[in-house]
């Protein structure tokens, strides 16, 4: 069986900025060691702050959209599978990759369902009640077809299996849960964190290009922070992120406690320094990378309801879900005063990382899974007509529209040469 996987990638990976880009490494890294050669091809310009596949001996492509091109790479890189960074990708190339490499297994990592972050957040805009209203937007007309159109995709989080499975009723066959696949949280590392007593203050962090995330930190500025300072005058919290633009910097407030740091190089040192991490996250969908790091570097936290969602299942939180901002505050003082439900909470955060994203839970399972839709590959695609309707049509529009695109582009650069 061949192991050439090739990769269409929204952004190129960036783990220190995004949980999205820690996830894409962590499936990088599950490749690599079972064999796999990895190409990494992306239409999006790199940023300073994007990880050097190069050095960790991955192929990195620059393609274009609607261009021809495309097909010529991926025909001559012929491989055995190609999977797409979030929807969008499939919708540009998927149609490309079924004309040129047919054979190949098209597998489709959501990150999150996009569909559900977005009627959220206009639920919340409108303040209303979030339902199935909200759920079916069109977005979800593009995201449900671009899963059909996958031989399998990757969901990261329990709750949105569900969501997939009982509102739009796909075929579980489809589906593959995968969530973050984590070293766990050994007895030497957990020894050498720091202890209560040499923690001090709140952190809060997230990339400011995520919606949710600024939305968060406007949330703690207004109307959480305020109320932790009154009974905590000389505690701060500390606001770190990618891409901190002039909205988010204009919070800082020194003289409340309220720090703005923007980037940081090493999210495990200023988590481990801290006491509590703050997530009050009103609207999103996947996992939270936030809450997985404070769990991974011992800091108790405090979120919501939908912050938490996805990431504990029945086991106990790494410390509390509060919606209402008077519970919350009684629950983010609670803990940062109380050593012993610290602790316990802290312990908590090591068994959720150990019980529920151990990548040996999930990896050899996984690639098993990846070996049959290989070698079923014709037979699983004969039971999946929707998808190949959807394939048939996707062929028919969207290729032409990208072909017209792509003429028009040529002209473009005809006519400024004859000027």
């Amino acid at each position: 069986m061949g192991k050439l996987l090739l990769i269409i990638g929204f952004v190129w990976p960036e783990p220190k900025s995004s949980a999205a880009g820690s996830r894409m490494m962590q499936l990088i890294y599950a490749f690599k060691k079972r064999g796999y050669v990895v190409t990494f091809a992306s239409p999006c310009a790199k940023s300073d702050n994007a990880f050097d596949l190069g050095r960790i001996g991955v192929s990195q492509e620059m393609i274009l959209l609607n261009d021809a091109s495309f097909d010529v790479f991926v025909k001559d890189l012929n491989p055995n599978i190609v999977l797409f960074d979030r929807f969008m990708m499939e919708e540009q190339f998927g149609w490309r990759v079924a004309e040129q490499c047919p054979e190949a297994l098209r597998v489709l990592d959501t990150e999150d369902l996009h569909c559900l972050r977005k009627g959220r957040q206009q639920a919340f805009k409108e303040g209303k009640p979030f339902d199935l209203s909200y759920l079916f937007n069109d977005v979800a007309k593009r995201e449900i077809a671009s899963i059909y159109r996958s031989d399998l995709s990757l969901i990261i989080s329990e709750a949105e299996m569900y969501m997939l499975k009982t509102h739009f009723k796909v075929d579980g066959s489809l589906l593959w849960y995968l969530p973050f696949l984590l070293d766990r949280v050994e007895a030497p590392t957990e020894k050498n964190l720091l202890k209560f007593e040499q923690r001090q203050h709140f952190i809060t962090i997230g990339n400011f290009m995520h919606q949710p995330n600024y939305n968060a930190v406007l949330y703690l500025k207004e109307t959480i922070w305020p109320l932790i300072r009154q009974q905590l005058p000389n505690a701060e919290l500390h606001v770190y992120g990618a891409y901190a633009s002039q909205k988010i910097t204009q919070l800082n407030a020194p003289e409340d406690g309220f720090f703005v740091k923007g980037y940081v190089d090493d999210v495990n040192l200023v988590m481990q320094q801290s006491r509590v991490c703050l997530a009050p996250i009103r609207f999103g969908a996947g996992l939270k990378g936030k809450l997985v790091d404070a769990m991974l570097n011992g800091t108790p936290c405090v979120t919501t309801t939908n912050g938490a969602e996805g990431l504990y299942g029945d086991l106990e939180p790494n410390g509390f879900i509060e919606d209402l901002p008077e519970d919350f505050v009684q629950k983010v003082v609670s803990l940062y005063c109380d050593e012993t439900l610290w602790v316990s909470k802290q312990q908590n955060g090591f068994n959720v990382i150990d019980k529920r994203f151990n990548k040996e839970h999930f990896e050899d399972i996984f690639f098993k899974q990846i070996e049959d839709a290989i070698i079923n590959l014709q037979k699983n695609r004969h039971h999946n007509f929707t998808g190949q309707m959807l394939q048939h049509h996707t062929l028919q529009s969207t290729k032409f529209m990208s072909k017209w695109i792509a003429l028009k582009n040529k002209k473009e650069v005809e006519s400024n040469k004859s000027k």
